[in-house]
């Protein structure tokens, strides 16, 4: 039986290393895409079967390059999880306006790319999952995310595109809303500290649903996703 593989960008030590934890308790074959080189050493070494690759997403022509290497080294991805994110967070007046393109590059652009390298294949196949992490800056901007929310929401909009195009093709793409501050090291702010936990969204809970999501029956896919905590509000 061939392998079950799943491709999964922004592989740090959140919500990217637990849908990769997730989804290989679950015998897949896990390709990790992220900058980090050692951080993704240290996971290839505790998942069996995976390999990881360290490069920036926004170097679109290593991104093909790797999509193929995917192909060539472990085999047509099933599942294809989204995870990388660039931000910007201040005012529009006061960041190079490159700043809007790289983020665009990171976070819409490689969506692109790396839909046209396995669709078509996903496509002979008649099966196949693209699930995109996003967060509330897909639907609405507030000030300071001039730069980041137009990318987000772009990134919606052509995740609804693809789920369109390639839905009735076999292929389920969904797009998933994390409206939370999620419990990572890399994104603990001060005004955290004095927060219970129920203020948080948990990278193992986030994996669950994503992994959920990814292997829905047909007759019930779903596309816009929201995940939050209890107490947020919204």
């Amino acid at each position: 039986m061939q392998d079950k593989i799943c491709l999964i960008t922004g592989v740090g030590d959140g919500t990217g290393a637990a849908v990769a934890r997730r989804f290989a308790a679950d015998g897949y074959r896990v390709a990790m895409l992220a900058r980090n080189k050692d951080r993704l050493a240290e996971l290839e070494t505790e998942l069996d079967g995976s390999k990881s690759f360290a490069f920036d997403l926004a170097d679109l022509d290593r991104l093909v390059e790797v999509c193929r290497l995917v192909r060539q080294e472990m085999g047509l991805p099933d599942v294809v999880v989204h995870n990388a994110v660039r931000a910007t967070f201040k005012p529009f007046l006061e960041v190079d306006a490159e700043e809007l393109e790289r983020n665009f590059r990171v976070n819409t652009t490689s969506l692109l790319y790396m839909a046209r390298e396995f669709a078509p294949a996903m496509i002979e196949r008649g099966s196949g999952v693209i699930i995109v992490t996003g967060n509330t800056a897909a639907l609405r901007g507030i000030p300071n995310y001039g730069l980041f929310a137009p990318t987000k929401a772009a990134q919606r909009i052509l995740a609804q595109a693809l789920a369109r195009e390639l839905g009735p093709k076999g292929i389920h793409v969904a797009y998933v809303v994390i409206d939370a501050a999620i419990h990572t090291t890399w994104s603990w702010r001060p005004q955290h500290d004095d927060e219970p936990d129920d203020y948080f969204s948990y990278p193992a809970e986030i994996a669950e649903e994503i992994f959920h999501v990814a292997h829905q029956g047909r007759s019930v896919w779903s596309f816009d996703v929201e995940l939050r905590p209890f107490v947020e509000k919204w």
